[in-house]
């Protein structure tokens, strides 16, 4: 597969989807102008793994603000390694965050109760 680099810019994250090295990371902030152009390829990307995906595979969103509609997209792709780890795949979501960042604590533990796969929190302090 192809990978993906995106370099971040003021509204839209840096993203990572490397299968050879299974790296697979989202940070920055994300809201772009047009959430749909911007996500689609990646949606469309994740479809495309999901059909042979890794064994293990450890997503990474480090966040510093995203935006509603940026929200919904991240809920789709969730959504998609839900339906992996059903599978039998070994799906891990890193979800990183400010210490002190509470909106962001608990828009990880919303998406880690209603995802249902596994969730590893990581705080880092400013």
């Amino acid at each position: 597969m192809e990978k993906i680099v995106i370099e971040p810019t003021n509204e839209t994250p840096k993203v990572i989807l490397d299968k050879e090295n299974n790296i697979f990371e989202f940070s920055g902030s994300s809201l772009p102008e047009d959430v749909v152009t911007f996500y689609t390829p990646i949606i469309n990307w994740f479809e495309e793994y999901a059909k042979t995906p890794n064994e293990k595979t450890k997503i990474i969103f480090n966040f510093e603000y995203y935006n509603t509609s940026s929200s919904k997209m991240i809920l789709k792709l969730l959504e998609m390694y839900k339906d992996m780890h059903r599978s039998g795949y070994d799906i891990e979501v890193h979800w990183h965050f400010m210490e002190d960042d509470e909106d962001m604590i608990e828009a990880g533990e919303d998406y880690s109760e209603n995802i249902k796969v596994p969730f590893k929190f990581i705080a880092h302090s400013r």
